[in-house]
């Protein structure tokens, strides 16, 4: 394993349980960023709008690859994405690593916003 990457990913984890609480899992990460980019902030979701979030997450996370396209919003403000190309075939473990990869692109930038003071 790239120990850069490992790096990476436990700044990002660490961030991230440092804002919203300890043991945080990559379904966990997807979430959360399927609600920032759903943009209507926090509510009680039932559990298949909590799959959709999550799908909106990994379609946001892997556009920058080339995999998606964001094409627009619907009428109660979802975002819905087309696929640009075909993923690769990949064993769960090397998906896992993928997805990882990507939520480290997504939030690198802004890692030192995420453990910053919390808001109520």
């Amino acid at each position: 394993m790239d120990v850069l990457f490992e790096q990476q990913w436990r700044t990002l984890l660490n961030a991230l349980e440092k804002r919203f609480g300890g043991g945080m899992d990559l379904q966990d990460i997807l979430y959360l960023v399927g609600v920032q980019e759903l943009g209507q902030g926090f509510k009680n979701f039932k559990k298949q709008e909590k799959m959709d979030l999550m799908h909106v997450a990994v379609c946001t996370v892997l556009t920058p690859q080339g995999f998606y396209e964001f094409v627009g919003r619907d009428e109660d403000g979802w975002p819905h994405f087309e696929a640009q190309s075909s993923l690769p075939e990949l064993e769960p473990k090397q998906q896992d690593v993928l997805i990882r990869r990507a939520l480290i692109d997504y939030f690198g930038p802004d890692l030192d916003s995420i453990s910053g003071p919390q808001t109520a």
